[in-house]
């Protein structure tokens, strides 16, 4: 009966090895189609709005930055709204101001010369 306990022990060993590599890492950063799926309600606004943001607009925001507390994922959705924004020509007075308009605390102004590496 020892073998077939070693032989117990080394099958659980295996199979816990195997399930934890199939758990998908947790400083993966947020993927772009996330934070264009988050911002895609604001996208209008951004080209020609005026006045406040739409709420389903600051729900999406409210959403990405809810997602982006890892400094990997926050790199990430920079890069991806700076590769973005050049094919939506955003109103840079409205980007900028969407933050606060939507009640959210960034800690850097947006704009198009972010350093996303910082």
């Amino acid at each position: 009966m020892k073998g077939s306990s070693k032989v117990s022990l080394l099958l659980v060993v295996t199979i816990f090895s195997l399930a934890m590599l199939s758990v998908p890492s947790s400083d993966a950063a947020i993927t772009c189609s996330t934070v264009i799926k988050d911002l895609q309600p604001c996208v209008n606004y951004l080209k020609s709005g005026s006045g406040m943001p739409p709420p389903a607009c600051c729900s999406g925001a409210k959403a990405l930055v809810a997602a982006t507390t890892a400094t990997d994922d926050k790199r990430a959705a920079c890069t991806c709204l700076q590769k973005v924004s050049g094919s939506i020509n955003p109103n840079p007075a409205l980007a900028k101001s969407l933050p606060g308009n939507c009640g959210i605390s960034l800690g850097f102004t947006i704009s198009t010369s972010v350093d996303c590496t910082k």
